[in-house]
């Protein structure tokens, strides 16, 4: 039988997540736009969904343990760390979701539980 372990979360983003976002952003759009949607996050609400359904809108594919941050966020869950919520943006014209921050993040959660609910900020 697995061992389950609680996935604990922070009540919002750390602080040097939006750089990281602001960074992978900047490589899709242009400078601007790039430091628009980070604006928008810093001030966007906390929702929830589902692991499987981030993986689902993402498109992206799914890292394993050997990912040397996804393993890293594996071992903070089963420390009982808490983990920083993802920053998302909705890219309507391509009909799917940008993970700006917490890649890895969602992955290792995913590796414990596909129904896991994961805080995000969503612009």
């Amino acid at each position: 039988m697995t061992r389950k372990f609680e996935i604990r979360w922070r009540g919002r983003p750390q602080e040097h997540d939006y750089p990281a976002a602001g960074s992978y952003l900047s490589l899709l759009y242009p400078d601007q736009t790039s430091r628009a949607l980070v604006a928008r996050l810093r001030r966007a609400a906390m929702v929830e969904f589902k692991s499987k359904d981030i993986f689902r809108a993402s498109g992206v594919a799914l890292l394993g343990g050997t990912n040397s941050h996804v393993s890293k966020d594996q071992k903070r869950i089963r420390a009982g760390q808490k983990l920083s919520p993802l920053l998302l943006v909705r890219d309507a014209a391509h009909g799917k979701v940008l993970i700006a921050d917490g890649y890895h993040r969602l992955c290792a959660v995913y590796s414990f539980d596909e129904d896991a609910v994961i805080p995000c900020k969503i612009v």
